[in-house]
């Protein structure tokens, strides 16, 4: 082999090297990340996002991810205030907000996290007694964010949410729990069926009232229209009467003495045809008979 090939391969090595320098010094950061460069050991701060060049052998960058990221703790026993075990596990969602502190201030954020969200947990949970664990769940939920997030905001990652998933009351309160939905739901159908009756029967009683008015009303119209054509008949009647008067009186008028006395002793015949034996007196003895009667004797 010349001199000249073995300066060749020489040549070709050192630029191959310096590729594999410049390729190890480019970093291509995301939009949503951003790289933490140490310099000799020293935190010089945060570059991102876009093109950023390491120094080789002299920089070293660490990824930090700024996307909300989500954690799932399994099911923890934990004790509650009255001394009932209780099992729950729950979801919390967590977002870096400064990358340089998610990376100086702790060392395994993942593991820590896990502790610190079990421990949180407990304490929250052995605070409250059974009854408000599985009825307060939304404040349980505030309390343990609140509580994680003064723990994590010294790491530069804020805690945005906290969801319980799943709470497992010990077995004898499940069966207490049944039995008082079972007596709930009873005590609804009877609710709801008594007042279905009272519905019913307040139905049927306005009816009845209505029905009563009603007939009340037509008895009255009734009786109105009764009344009525009674007022009416007696007036019709009253005229009739007053009509033939007038034309019994309106013929009298042309009736002469001598037709009247006719008339008279016509009337005192057919009076006197009967078997039974009658005294009859004349209208003219009876004035006779008043004229006497009335008669003053002279002094």
């Amino acid at each position: 082999m010349t001199e000249f090939t073995v300066g060749l391969c020489l040549l070709a090595a050192i630029i191959l090297v310096g590729l594999m320098l410049l390729f190890s010094a480019i970093r291509i950061i995301q939009e949503y990340e951003r790289i933490v460069v140490f310099r000799l050991g020293r935190s010089i701060g945060e570059k991102g996002p876009g093109l950023v060049i390491l120094w080789p052998f002299i920089d070293r960058g660490v990824k930090v991810d700024l996307r909300e990221q989500v954690r799932e703790i399994p099911h923890q026993t934990s004790i509650t205030k009255d001394n009932a075990p209780i099992s729950i596990d729950f979801l919390w969602y967590s977002k870096v907000i400064t990358a340089r502190d998610s990376v100086l201030q702790v060392g395994s954020f993942e593991a820590a996290a896990q502790g610190m969200a079990t421990t949180t947990l407990r304490s929250v949970i052995g605070g409250l007694l059974l009854d408000d664990v599985l009825s307060q769940r939304e404040q349980i939920n505030q309390q343990l964010r609140t509580k994680l997030d003064e723990v994590t905001e010294r790491w530069g990652v804020k805690v945005t949410n906290v969801e319980i998933r799943e709470i497992i009351p010990p077995r004898d309160v499940q069966d207490a729990m049944n039995r008082q939905m079972t007596a709930e739901r009873v005590r609804r159908a009877v609710v709801t069926e008594s007042e279905g009756a009272r519905a019913a029967a307040v139905n049927v009683a306005d009816g009845e009232k209505q029905a009563a008015v009603l007939r009340a009303e037509g008895q009255k119209q009734a009786t109105i229209l009764v009344a009525e054509g009674e007022r009416q008949a007696q007036l019709l009647r009253a005229e009739g009467y007053s009509a033939a008067l007038e034309r019994i009186y309106a013929v009298a008028q042309t009736v002469d003495n001598n037709t009247i006395t006719l008339q008279y002793f016509d009337t005192l015949k057919r009076m006197a045809e009967g078997a039974s034996t009658k005294w009859i007196l004349p209208m003219e003895l009876t004035r006779l008979a008043e004229m006497f009667a009335g008669a003053k004797p002279q002094p």
